[in-house]
């Protein structure tokens, strides 16, 4: 069984939900410390000027606090200065886009609505671009499993968890910590994500296509064609 792994974040880009295409499981890494300044709290759009970030505000109770136990900021200040702005900013950008329209209530519905953590918020937004990506891998946290260690040492407890044989990686920051030796003995192969970026038309117009954007920008400028770029493959 192949398991891929990854925290929620806030809207992810494509590598995320393609990542989560190819494995047999995918876990939310919830239980795990909070990055400051992460993509837990933010993600990329495009507009006529180019790339821009939507951010979630979030109280600073702890330094330590996992992402599971992070809390919006749902202040009078703190709401009204993203909810509504990040609905505005998402419509100002994508109104030329052909199928904003057709998830213009959903999305408003899920940014308007009052989500006191910030996983409930992601998860839901998450499982969303699952649906319009048609992608149906199974889900589960972190949260809800027996693990202990850190790094390395925790995502090969979670594979022994949840019985893979595989481990799907990212390319980016998971090679400079994961024990190739110690899954290697454990019997558990690493694979590393090889992820091409789609190219399709994107609105508004620019000379430059922009990648790494939400996957809304997918979603929004090809509807339904989306789903073609997440045809299930072979890790």
């Amino acid at each position: 069984m192949i398991v891929a792994a990854h925290q929620p974040n806030f809207i992810p880009w494509l590598g995320y939900f393609d990542k989560m295409q190819k494995a047999d499981l995918f876990v939310s890494v919830d239980h795990v410390q909070m990055e400051r300044q992460g993509y837990q709290t933010r993600t990329s759009i495009k507009t006529g000027e180019g790339a821009r970030l939507l951010t979630v505000p979030v109280r600073q109770d702890s330094r330590g606090e996992r992402i599971v136990d992070k809390r919006i900021d749902n202040s009078r200040a703190g709401r009204a200065s993203w909810s509504r702005k990040t609905l505005l900013t998402l419509k100002y950008a994508y109104q030329s886009a052909p199928h904003f329209r057709a998830h213009e209530a959903a999305v408003a519905e899920l940014l308007g609505a009052r989500w006191e953590r910030l996983e409930e918020l992601n998860h839901r937004l998450i499982d969303f671009c699952r649906g319009a990506l048609g992608i149906r891998t199974p889900m589960i946290r972190s949260s809800a499993l027996q693990l202990s260690g850190a790094k390395s040492d925790m995502v090969l407890n979670m594979c022994r968890e949840v019985g893979a044989d595989v481990y799907l990686a990212g390319a980016g920051a998971s090679k400079s910590y994961l024990d190739a030796a110690a899954f290697e003995r454990a019997g558990v192969r690493i694979v590393w994500q090889d992820f091409a970026h789609p190219r399709y038309t994107q609105h508004p117009g620019a000379a430059v296509f922009i990648e790494k954007l939400s996957a809304l920008d997918l979603i929004f400028n090809c509807g339904p064609r989306g789903a073609d770029f997440f045809a299930k493959r072979s890790a």
